[in-house]
């Protein structure tokens, strides 16, 4: 019998005056879409958006994902210090929890790369019953909070944030998601751990 896996959701939310404009090509939502395709044996359906570093548009982007039945929504870009990063500000703006440990992972992995890793400012958080995540703008900085970084030999040296995901969204009553291990190891106490179908 084939194991059978639950259909998830997932809003995906690229914040670039300049990607959003035509400027340039958009790297974010491709990276977003590779990364979770190869570390998720749920069937996804990906809810794309591509937007300027608008408050009030961002704020209304991850409302509509939310209400959408989105459980999970990631944007990347706008959380550095420059004038036009507000994406923070727009994420906290529409929260019913704040869910502070994942800013400081990623802060955390980012550190074992870049020493300007301080700069960032991502946050995550709860609304209804979805998590919601800000992740770094560039693509290969993206994998790295998500699947943290690791020793020569493979093991974890920090552990990526996304490891936390599935049990998160267990705690919220959302989909029970499974990883592939050898690209992220979902961690879940025993007693949540659900037996194969």
């Amino acid at each position: 019998m084939s194991e059978t896996f639950d259909p998830v959701r997932i809003g995906i939310v690229s914040i670039s005056d300049r990607a959003s404009s035509g400027v340039y090509e958009d790297k974010g939502l491709p990276a977003l879409k590779e990364w979770l395709g190869k570390a998720l044996k749920n069937p996804i359906t990906f809810d794309e958006r591509l937007i300027p570093d608008e408050q009030a548009t961002i704020s209304d982007t991850l409302i509509a994902l939310v209400d959408a039945g989105c459980a999970l929504v990631l944007t990347t870009g706008g959380t550095g210090p420059a004038k036009r990063d507000v994406t923070p500000e727009a994420t906290l703006a529409v929260a019913h929890k704040e869910m502070p440990g994942f800013g400081e992972q990623m802060r955390q992995i980012s550190l074992a790369f870049v020493p300007t890793a301080i700069l960032s400012r991502q946050v995550a958080v709860i609304r209804d019953s979805s998590l919601i995540i800000n992740l770094p703008g560039q693509p290969k900085a993206i994998a790295e909070t998500l699947e943290g970084a690791k020793n020569a030999d493979g093991t974890p040296r920090v552990n990526g944030i996304f490891a936390a995901v599935p049990y998160c969204i267990d705690l919220i009553g959302g989909p029970y998601l499974e990883t592939h291990d050898d690209v992220i190891k979902a961690w879940r106490p025993k007693t949540a751990v659900r037996p194969a179908r």
